[in-house]
């Protein structure tokens, strides 16, 4: 919703320096917008189902026409309320709202990576002077593993973990 001209850098770098997706379970792209993130996964493994929700009603109906358009039944589009409680997602996507502010943002991010299935990994890609650093860190100080697993254009992309061990810093 936030990039008019086509698919903003931020989600781009996401898109490319992910890993193949599980090839099945539940994902999950946290603020959906219209749709990148969700329809790519969507492709790239179509046995699994594509959770994309986002607080914007006018996001929500952009990501459903896109997912018909591009003929994607294994999305399924909600805003955050609509997802069951007990729903455990296999991997997490996002391109986060930093601009929310740290404590909204904090909020969000821990609500849906406590929903990681165990192995699971949340892929977040974050602009470095609109605080990717400080974030990771946050991340590691609650618990999680992160691993900063690119650094493009500005970009850093990072990968969440439940913590396990000791949590590495980026």
């Amino acid at each position: 919703m936030f990039s008019a001209d086509g698919i903003d850098v931020g989600t781009m770098v996401l898109l490319r320096r992910i890993p193949p997706p599980p090839e099945e379970g539940n994902l999950l792209d946290l603020g959906c917008g219209y749709g990148p993130i969700a329809l790519a996964l969507a492709a790239r493994s179509p046995a699994t189902t594509v959770w994309a929700i986002d607080v914007n009603e006018r996001a929500l109906a952009l990501m459903t026409e896109n997912a018909r358009a591009a003929g994607l039944s294994n999305v399924i589009v909600a805003s955050p309320d609509a997802v069951p409680e007990d729903l455990r997602f296999a991997a997490i996507y996002s391109n986060p709202p930093i601009r929310v502010g740290k404590a909204a943002l904090h909020d969000l991010i821990l609500r849906w990576i406590d929903r990681l299935e165990p192995a699971g990994s949340a892929w977040l890609v974050v602009q470095r002077n609109l605080g990717s650093d400080s974030l990771a860190r946050w991340l590691v100080e609650q618990g999680f593993r992160v691993h900063r697993r690119a650094s493009v254009r500005g970009y850093r992309l990072l990968e969440v973990r439940h913590g396990t061990g000791s949590a590495r810093r980026v």
